[in-house]
């Protein structure tokens, strides 16, 4: 059989993978992007709520904290000079009840420490930005924005074709190996299996990052996290919402609540909630938007009975579990698993779509380049 050679390969064409492609080939390398869909950004990148995080959430120092912030101010730069939807609509994370405000006091102090503005607000402030919300206080979060998410992965894969990047859609990487000279993946392209060598290699295949990582010829068992999926179901509102902002509660295990978020359109959903599932599933269940409205009435009382449909769902690709402390960004490159010229990015969540052009830029640094 015979082996085709590049510079560089790509497997994932989620938001993450095409920044990567797009850094690889601004840098004059030759770089082929694997996508095992028929399309770009078939799994998270395009089933999340669309949100620019500020970097409020994440411990100081950790990789999410230092990316989101930076990804952040790139983003907005990026969307600006490519002409990309987007809106800097800010953030309103509420307390509920007195008990909460610990929190909020709390998450001001991260925000500051990662470098993230936020400032908290009382009840009367936060009332006289959203009339409609209840709380007994709220953190504002003026960074906070949404974005086409769809519109930013097109622009990510125009840079990268522009500097020379091929697309390949329809092609599953089923292993790969190590020789003296190169990486060679072996790959079912459309019902054939092909075989293509590269110097560098980055795993991006968000969901099946963990598996390939795994089907990868000498990776250490124990640099490869164990695999989580946690479903997170949205659901739509029927009618405008009367916010112009986004509305978060305080987090609940495994992410951050369920909150409203806004489409460029001014639409609101709710979501996403946390259900800890085995197996990739993207059906979702009507009967549990029966919680939701207790949620969401706990800062917007006034939600309407049978206002909620079910949208759509997402699936995080979690390296922590249920009861576990939230896990940060995994890069791993040659001087943690050894084998030259492969970096491998695990538990790519959120922050990954606001922190995918720093992701990038660690990726290639993990490689030497």
């Amino acid at each position: 059989m015979n082996i085709e050679k590049t510079g560089a390969v790509v497997i994932g064409a989620g938001v993450v993978g095409l920044a990567c492609a797009r850094e690889l080939a601004q840098r004059g390398i030759e770089t082929i992007i694997l996508e095992r869909h028929a399309e770009f950004g078939q799994e998270t990148s395009s089933r999340n709520s669309e949100v620019i995080h500020a970097g409020l959430y994440y411990p100081a120092g950790s990789l999410k904290a230092r990316l989101c912030v930076e990804g952040n101010r790139d983003l907005y730069a990026y969307c600006a000079d490519h002409g990309i939807a987007h809106r800097r609509c800010g953030k309103l994370i509420v307390a509920t009840q007195p008990g909460q405000l610990a929190y909020l006091e709390k998450l001001e102090q991260q925000a500051r420490e990662n470098g993230a503005e936020a400032s908290l607000l009382s009840a009367t402030e936060a009332l006289a930005m959203e009339p409609q919300l209840r709380c007994v206080a709220a953190l504002h979060s003026p960074n906070t924005g949404i974005i086409d998410a769809h519109a930013l992965m097109l622009a990510l894969l125009g840079d990268a074709e522009a500097h020379g990047a091929v697309f390949s859609p329809n092609s599953m990487v089923n292993r790969i190996d190590r020789n003296a000279n190169a990486i060679v993946l072996e790959i079912d392209c459309e019902g054939e299996t092909m075989r293509l060598a590269a110097d560098h290699v980055v795993n991006a295949a968000g969901l099946a990052a963990i598996a390939l990582a795994h089907a990868t010829t000498g990776y250490p068992p124990d640099r490869i996290p164990p695999a989580h999926f946690a479903k997170g179901n949205y659901y739509a509102l029927s009618g405008r919402a009367p916010f112009s902002r986004l509305i978060y509660p305080v987090p609940e295990d495994g992410g951050l609540g369920v909150h409203l978020t806004l489409d460029l359109g001014g639409q609101a959903r709710f979501g996403p909630d946390v259900e800890w599932i085995d197996t990739i599933d993207y059906n979702i269940d009507p009967r549990r938007a029966d919680g939701f409205y207790a949620e969401v009435r706990k800062y917007w009382p006034d939600l309407p009975e049978r206002a909620l449909a079910p949208d759509y769902c997402g699936i995080r690709p979690k390296i922590s579990g249920p009861v576990e402390p939230a896990a940060d960004f995994v890069l791993r490159g040659p001087e943690t698993h050894g084998i030259g010229g492969l970096v491998s990015l695990f538990g790519i969540e959120s922050p990954g779509l606001t922190a995918c052009l720093p992701l990038a830029r660690h990726a290639c640094r993990l490689l030497g380049l």
